[in-house]
């Protein structure tokens, strides 16, 4: 079994508020990993494929589809259709309900689409939900390094 707490999550989330969010309740809902985050799909992708950089071997993304630059949907084909990276799993975690757009996200690999909610509580009450998920989850160990 691998240590949860090695996975690295990667937060691609361009509204700082919703970042904060994320983060301070995923916190309280026990998750200790080490979380980066992006505030753009440009510097999350160069992260992810960016020649001599030192990445963790467990990642786990956390994807916004309305970003600047490369937006979600770009990011989670890249991500899918390259044999390095085909193994991360990815979480989209965004404010769309749109049924084309949570169909696109499955068509190009994601792993699970959860619409942020609008309203405060809800939207506490759904991160701190996903971090109990988080919690039981088992995530990839590795795979080819980018």
């Amino acid at each position: 079994m691998v240590d949860a707490r090695a996975v690295t999550l990667l937060l691609v989330e361009d509204d700082p508020g919703h970042a904060l969010l994320i983060e301070r309740n995923l916190r309280r809902a026990h998750i200790t990993n080490t979380i980066l985050s992006f505030r753009d799909g440009y510097t999350a992708v160069e992260y992810l494929f960016g020649e001599g950089l030192q990445r963790p071997r467990s990642l786990l993304v956390l994807l916004d589809l309305n970003l600047p630059g490369l937006n979600g949907f770009q990011i989670l084909e890249r991500l899918k259709t390259d044999a390095r990276t085909k193994h991360i799993p990815v979480i989209c975690l965004t404010t769309t309900d749109h049924p084309a757009d949570v169909e696109r996200c499955y068509t190009l690999g994601c792993n699970i689409f959860i619409t942020k909610p609008i309203a405060y509580d809800e939207f506490i009450a759904a991160v701190q939900r996903l971090g109990l998920i988080l919690t039981i989850a088992q995530i990839p160990h590795g795979g080819p390094t980018p």
